[in-house]
């Protein structure tokens, strides 16, 4: 018996200012029906979860290729996970440069090599002996991620003492259920502004970032990473979902859980393997997506959803 796929995407939780609100709801809201459009034709979950990050990755209003941020030396260092819950099969990459879409880099960590993941520039090498597409660090670059680096370095202040989990960009994910009852996931991120070179957060962090298995689901995360690592936030859902807890009650069990424990805020995305789903924060804002019978599903202030039928 076939199941009903199901896309859920979310691009970040965090304080998402007005002049980006509607650019971020139309980001998620074409990553989702571009994801769906994949399932709907019998494609996979995996690449379905691929598809709808590389359109945030390449879409500006994000963080996260081409929208990424910059670390402390003006530098743009991208993380990405991809991870296949029918076989438990994974592929990350961490503080790579000159890769407009980590995620599709990662699925080929995935596929080419026999490990998890690849780092700094081991991963760099790697692209270049596999010939992968380079693209210059000015082209990942926006305006707005530069003025918000020299305001940092305006006032010679670290990532530490101006930290706030509310205004921090933030990370771009997604999950699905295929027809055949397989679950994938996959998060991309360009950090926080003027982290120390060689930052890690989260995203690329299997079982934190991300994590997929058929037998519970799959989820997406984002947040503020070191608070998401500290308490493996992805699979902490599925924990509770393992306990008997539907997606949302499982998802906000996991975000209180985080801000009890380590005073951390975000969001996630989750999908069981019976197609429910979730999309919850704790954060101001997280813009979000999802798609299920045709019907698109979206929101980015607490408690919102709205509703648009699909003509695929």
């Amino acid at each position: 018996m076939d199941t009903r796929p199901v896309i859920v995407v979310h691009g970040g939780a965090w304080a998402i200012p007005d002049d980006l609100a509607e650019r971020s709801k139309i980001g998620v809201k074409n990553a989702a029906t571009c994801g769906f459009s994949i399932l709907a034709n019998g494609g996979s979950s995996l690449q379905a979860v691929e598809a709808a990050v590389r359109i945030l990755e390449d879409d500006t209003a994000f963080d996260a290729g081409h929208g990424a941020v910059l670390n402390a030396d003006g530098d743009v260092e991208l993380d990405a996970i991809i991870m296949d819950g029918k076989n438990l099969a994974v592929g990350a990459v961490s503080c790579i440069k000159n890769i407009a879409n980590p995620v599709m880099f990662a699925r080929t960590v995935m596929e080419q090599t026999p490990h998890v993941m690849l780092t700094g520039t081991g991963a760099n090498k790697f692209a270049e002996k596999i010939k992968f597409e380079k693209t210059p660090t000015r082209e990942l670059v926006t305006e707005n991620a530069v003025k918000e680096w020299e305001q940092y370095q305006k006032y010679k202040q670290s990532v530490t003492s101006l930290f706030n989990t509310e205004r921090m960009h933030d990370t771009v994910g997604a999950v699905a259920i295929d027809s055949k009852g397989n679950t994938a996931c996959a998060t991309s991120t360009g950090g926080i502004t003027n982290k120390m070179v060689g930052r890690v957060g989260d995203s690329p962090i299997i079982g934190s970032g991300a994590y997929a298995d058929n037998f519970t689901g799959a989820v997406s995360t984002t947040g503020h990473g070191e608070s998401i690592m500290k308490v493996t936030l992805a699979r902490q859902v599925l924990f509770n979902m393992e306990k008997g807890e539907t997606p949302e009650r499982a998802a906000d069990q996991a975000l209180e859980y985080m801000k009890n424990k380590v005073h951390g805020r975000g969001g996630l995305i989750v999908v069981s393997k019976s197609g429910e789903w979730a999309a919850r924060f704790t954060t101001k804002r997280m813009a979000w997506a999802s798609v299920e019978n045709r019907i698109l599903n979206y929101g980015l202030n607490p408690g919102e959803k709205f509703q648009e039928k699909l003509d695929l």
